[in-house]
């Protein structure tokens, strides 16, 4: 496949900023990312925003589900900490956006779609999650740009594969080799990797010839491609949107 390797800042920059939120979005573009990972719920009164937990403990210290919360509520709860979808799509512009979708519902992902659409961001907005999660989406959005989550070595089921329609395969680091990326790219697919943190993690996934990587070091990663663009690439940079796989976190 002649494409370059994307490089996806996994919740922003996070440790630099507080994970999914607008300063972490900023600070993971001036750092160089290609795109930018970020979790999306829903709120109580149906208004998605960028939270990976199913409640506020771990990262606003208030131990309440976020489904149990109107926008306003959690607005005056974290200080206006938690951004909406919309000013996350707003606040990365032209940059791709990596949508994770952890608990989500049928409602919640056709609200979601909505938003992507109502911001004109479609083309340039992918999807990543597990099986379910990804069939909602291709329920939603036909025309979805899709990164299955796996988690086994071994492939999807092509009845899988012709239902949700990847683009991509997405893997936890430590299940990549050059066999398995050679397969999916056989399969006519890209693989994305979650989530490498050294460089040695780092160059060893692009040494299996893997399409993306995922970091919580935006800048470790983008200083590596940089020296390194890979062989037969133009550089760093993002594929080209096209069309889902024949018919993956994060």
């Amino acid at each position: 496949m002649d494409t370059t390797v994307t490089a996806v800042a996994h919740r922003g920059d996070p440790y630099r900023a507080r994970e999914n939120t607008l300063p972490s979005i900023r600070s993971a573009v001036d750092r160089g990312a290609d795109a930018v990972e970020i979790d999306v719920r829903v709120t109580r009164d149906g208004v998605p925003v960028l939270l990976h937990d199913s409640t506020l403990e771990r990262l606003w210290g208030h131990d309440i589900r976020l489904d149990h919360l109107d926008h306003r509520d959690l607005t005056e709860m974290t200080r206006g900490g938690v951004p909406t979808l919309r000013e996350a799509l707003l606040a990365t512009e032209s940059h791709r956006i990596m949508v994770d979708l952890p608990g989500s519902t049928d409602a919640s992902v056709r609200r979601v779609v909505d938003v992507v659409r109502e911001c004109g961001a479609a083309e340039r907005a992918y999807y990543c999650a597990g099986t379910q999660a990804m069939l909602r989406v291709r329920d939603a959005d036909p025309s979805a740009e899709i990164a299955l989550t796996w988690t086994t070595p071994a492939p999807p089921r092509p009845v899988l594969l012709a239902a949700v329609r990847p683009r991509w395969l997405n893997y936890r680091f430590g299940l990549v080799d050059r066999e398995l990326t050679d397969r999916v790219h056989r399969d006519g697919l890209l693989v994305s990797a979650w989530t490498a943190d050294t460089r040695r993690t780092m160059r060893r996934l692009l040494s299996y010839g893997v399409d993306s990587i995922t970091t919580n070091r935006i800048d470790a990663l983008r200083s590596l491609l940089t020296a390194a663009p890979r062989p037969g690439g133009s550089g760093p940079g993002v594929p080209r949107p096209g069309a889902a796989g024949p018919g993956a976190v994060v």
